[in-house]
């Protein structure tokens, strides 16, 4: 190969590399969904699948956002990807109503939430349009204060009434706890807000829940512990599902593919955001 069939391929190589350089990259809203995780790295791929979490502290300098600076208070908050028009997501919990800090160092304003009726409460009046009120008005007050995803509603039955996480849940009733779900849902959402269906699934006790082992036949895993979730997702369509910490028949939720792929994807055609608890 001569010298100028050298040369001329090195400045093509060159031109190539500057024009890729200078090329905007593909951005969340104009370009393909597609097109802008083509254009990720492995890294940014990677941290949105963490989070960010709540300490600034711990920030990675390259992304963007903590919920200390965004939303004090809030549970967690999402990579942010500038280069790509990616933002950041913030997570609040608030089955009984968004719950960030009030008071905040620096700041003489105090950000007041309402405390509403807990689920209990709520599924007792069997009225799931004052339930889907309940709703609208807590998803205006997680759109007033800047939260994108209220970790809501707790939807698990009530099991042992020891749990306790049942001030958050509905009844021992999976028609119930589906139908008041769903109204919750689709008032939080109605603001524009998603919310977080949670904990899928069989989260019935609180002691030991991160080793505990719910083992069960399929029937009343089926009929009694899904079921709920299973009108909730049908008739509301939440944003997001989050999974449960415990394990079923010998796999932790996160983990069971019959229950993530098998059931909530390919039977029950759910197309949101799984999201570990």
């Amino acid at each position: 190969m001569n010298k100028s069939i050298i040369m001329s391929t090195l400045s093509a190589a060159i031109l190539t590399a500057s024009s890729s350089c200078n090329q905007t990259p593909p951005q969340l809203g104009t370009a393909s969904i597609d097109e802008v995780i083509a254009a990720m790295t492995i890294e940014e791929k990677a941290l949105m699948l963490i989070g960010a979490g709540m300490d600034p502290s711990q920030e990675n300098t390259s992304f963007v956002g903590s919920t200390e600076q965004k939303v004090p208070g809030a549970a967690g908050i999402t990579r942010a990807i500038p280069r790509l028009g990616i933002p950041s997501i913030v997570l609040a919990d608030g089955p009984a109503g968004l719950r960030i800090k009030p008071i905040r160092e620096g700041d003489e304003n105090t950000y007041y939430c309402t405390a509403f009726p807990i689920g209990t409460t709520l599924s007792s009046t069997w009225n799931t349009e004052l339930v889907q009120k309940v709703g609208e008005s807590i998803g205006n007050e997680v759109l007033e204060y800047g939260v994108d995803v209220i970790l809501s509603p707790g939807a698990n039955i009530h099991r042992n009434p020891l749990c306790g996480r049942n001030f958050e849940y509905y009844s021992e009733d999976p028609v119930l706890a589906g139908k008041t779900a769903a109204a919750l849902i689709n008032g939080i959402q109605s603001n524009g807000v998603g919310t977080s269906i949670k904990h899928f699934a069989v989260n019935n006790q609180e002691t030991n829940r991160m080793n505990n082992d719910a083992r069960l036949t399929q029937r009343a895993l089926r009929e009694i512990y899904l079921r709920q979730f299973q009108i909730a997702i049908r008739e509301s369509n939440p944003w997001t599902v989050m999974t449960s910490y415990n394990y079923i028949n010998g796999r932790y939720s996160s983990e069971n593919r019959e229950l993530v792929q098998n059931i909530l994807r390919d039977e029950w055609k759910y197309e949101g955001l799984v999201m570990t608890d």
